[in-house]
């Protein structure tokens, strides 16, 4: 056989394996997908504690417990041991319930949107891979639906990471025109509504991804030959245009932006009104950061020649997967605090085998249940988990003049 003739053979027999491999991969997710979320194959939302309840509230469990046995708002479910659990919609009626209790703090208990407020769209973006940017956007989306917000959720990246981690598997379950693409393409485009889903989640909604919107990535350059994307058209200015129409139903859009400086990441960038880089604090990272601002930089700047003003109420670095006993990690951490000082959140991300445990049940830390890991080192990650974000909201909160 001529070295050819077996080149030939290796690559169809490449191309075979891969497309089997693929395959078999795709099953056996499914399959481990209606193991884990019986009986429909679905996932689910668990209930929560007086504890938890109070917690989220920010009132005192005694309150929560009294609530309960007076009757006020809901009724928990009760367990045979006397446990009270609650489900989030029950959560959130409580919500409703204080704040029309007490008036003089109802932003506390409904902190969402009041009219004047712009709709806040948080780009989560970075270009190297394993910056936790679908780990912080899944942790970020369900904390803020934890608050009583009204959260959407835009899947941009067509690995489709975070349309998994709500228990939707890309390539088994989102049909074609159901990502973002058919709401930004350049032809028979639909109003964004037709691609939104509503999730286990009560007041968070997902446009999930899948392999469809590399379609957008390959159309917008012959857009841009045949004239199609210029003015209102243009190619930046698609996704700011299709969330306009959604205004009104929410609070904050977050969009996890695909790790690549495409049109689909530009689009995300120019779109937003606030944007979160996540960086894992190690010197290789940081260089491959620095492509990406040096890179961003150069792109935005053509699309602002182009007439694609932006302004973002706040640019910030987030340290991910952070170690703080790793001497190299605390080195490289001071030295982008040094450089970007407020620009850095103050709160790091720590690196813990909850986040990476729960990942592995494609479940945030909000979703697991107490006592299936151990419970301090649970509470550690929360805790760091719950601190980076609240920074986050609180950013939010001032871009909509609150204290």
């Amino acid at each position: 056989m001529t070295a050819d003739a077996e080149n030939a053979v290796g690559v169809e027999d490449a191309a075979a394996v891969i497309a089997r491999h693929s395959d078999t991969l795709s099953r056996q997710l499914h399959a481990m997908r209606q193991s884990l979320y019986p009986p429909e194959a679905r996932k689910s939302l668990r209930n929560f504690s007086s504890r938890e309840v109070a917690d989220l509230l920010g009132i005192g469990e005694s309150t929560v417990r009294q609530m309960a046995i007076d009757g006020e708002a809901v009724t928990p479910t009760q367990l045979d041991n006397g446990r009270k659990l609650y489900s989030l919609d029950q959560i959130n009626n409580l919500r409703r319930y204080l704040a029309d209790k007490r008036p003089g703090q109802a932003l506390r208990f409904l902190p969402h949107r009041r009219a004047g407020d712009h709709m806040q769209v948080l780009a989560v973006a970075n270009f190297k891979g394993g910056s936790a940017k679908t780990t912080t956007s899944i942790h970020l989306a369900h904390y803020l639906a934890f608050q009583g917000l009204r959260v959407l959720v835009v899947d941009l990246d067509p690995q489709a990471s975070l349309t998994s981690m709500f228990g939707i598997q890309p390539e088994f379950d989102v049909s074609a025109d159901k990502t973002l693409y058919p709401a930004i393409r350049y032809d028979n485009t639909v109003n964004i509504r037709e691609v939104i889903t509503p999730t286990y989640f009560p007041g968070l909604h997902l446009v999930p991804g899948n392999l469809e919107l590399m379609e957008f990535e390959h159309d917008t350059p012959r857009a841009i030959v045949e004239g199609k994307s210029r003015g209102d058209q243009m190619f930046f200015r698609r996704l700011k245009a299709a969330l306009r129409s959604v205004d009104e139903d929410y609070d904050v859009v977050l969009i996890d932006a695909p790790p690549q400086l495409g049109y689909l990441t530009l689009s995300a960038l120019f779109a937003s009104t606030s944007i979160v880089v996540t960086i894992h604090p190690a010197m290789l990272d940081v260089a491959s950061m620095n492509q990406f601002l040096a890179m961003t930089s150069d792109l935005l700047g053509v699309i602002e020649r182009a007439g694609g003003t932006m302004r973002q109420d706040f640019f910030r670095y987030l340290l991910t997967r952070h170690n703080p006993h790793d001497l190299p990690q605390v080195n490289v951490a001071t030295l982008l605090r040094t450089l970007f000082t407020d620009h850095v959140c103050v709160t790091p991300v720590l690196e813990t085998t909850a986040i990476a445990n729960a990942g592995l049940e494609k479940k945030s830390l909000y979703e697991i249940e107490r006592g299936t890991m151990n419970r301090d080192t649970l509470r550690r990650a929360l805790d760091a988990v719950d601190a980076a974000n609240a920074e986050i909201f609180g950013l939010i909160r001032q871009a909509w003049g609150r204290p």
